[in-house]
């Protein structure tokens, strides 16, 4: 494992160049102090849930990162960087966009797709680095995640290669996700249509059982107002499918799915993406009744 007094001059050295770095434990951040933990601090001003947190501490992952040597040197960072085992940047912070290929498939469709830029070799696949930044995201594609403004990478060196500007090719991973004003009143569809016997005459569970867990999934999907709704959406279409898998069915699942797909369009999700989300999450589980 490398020094943790070589970590330190490496993360100084990074510092010097603009790239704001934190310590890591293994492949992930410190954990949060007690006055930080589950954002009881109010979080950091910088974090989408902005705050006026300004803890000494490595503490909220990326958004501790710091290019300042004062607070890198700092009494209370020491603790952690005696037992770091690998530095952290953050790309948005340094005006650049990782693109983590996470496994050669992934390495495979990039050289296909996207244009050459500077690359890192990790574990299991790439880093490939682009100037600019844009939403993070995780799952953008298979095997591929987007490290940008609310992410931290790993630093593994600086790679090789000339890097290029981030290309549309990237940007449009999560584009579907980004959010945009909502489509009229749409948040409120549920009250107005809401799942009812008359339209599930198989279903073996009752309204209040349905309406209750729809709406607590309709609240999943609305919560991701940055990014993420899509897959959010997906997620609890195949969950509400799941359940209903042991029905004789009809149970009323393209009104329901209905629901989850105003909610995910209620916070940006572009109506064609949001449509085949719910398809394929309500096709998700094999048996399911119609």
């Amino acid at each position: 494992m490398t020094q943790p007094t070589d970590i330190r001059h490496t993360a100084l050295a990074l510092a010097a160049a603009d790239v704001p770095v934190l310590p890591l434990r293994g492949k992930r951040p410190f954990g949060n102090c007690p006055a930080c933990e589950k954002s009881a601090c109010g979080d950091r001003p910088h974090m989408k849930a902005a705050g006026p947190c300004q803890c000494p501490r490595p503490c909220h992952a990326w958004a501790a990162a710091t290019t300042d040597p004062t607070v890198l040197t700092s009494a209370a960072w020491a603790p952690a960087w005696r037992v770091a085992g690998a530095i952290a940047y953050h790309p948005g912070g340094a005006g650049l966009t990782v693109v983590d290929l996470d496994n050669a498939d992934a390495v495979t469709w990039a050289h296909e797709h996207l244009p050459v830029t500077r690359t890192v070799p990790t574990t299991r696949g790439e880093h490939w680095i682009y100037r600019g930044t844009m939403p993070s995201a995780n799952n953008a594609r298979p095997g591929v995640d987007i490290k940008s403004r609310a992410q931290y990478a790993r630093w593994l060196g600086p790679g090789t290669g000339t890097m290029a500007d981030l290309p549309t090719a990237v940007r449009t991973l999560v584009v579907k996700e980004e959010t945009t004003p909502a489509r009229g009143r749409v948040v409120s569809s549920t009250t107005e249509r809401a799942w009812a016997r008359s339209v599930a005459t198989g279903c073996r569970h009752t309204e209040s059982y349905v309406n209750s867990g729809l709406e607590r999934g309709l609240a999943l999907v609305r919560s991701c107002t940055e990014f993420g709704a899509g897959s959010k959406a997906y997620g609890v279409a195949s969950f509400v499918a799941a359940q209903h898998a042991g029905c004789p069915g009809p149970c009323g699942l393209d009104a329901i799915g209905q629901d989850i797909v105003d909610a995910a369009i209620s916070v940006g999700v572009p109506e064609p993406y949001a449509q085949r989300a719910v398809t394929r999450g309500l096709a998700s589980t094999a048996g399911r009744a119609a």
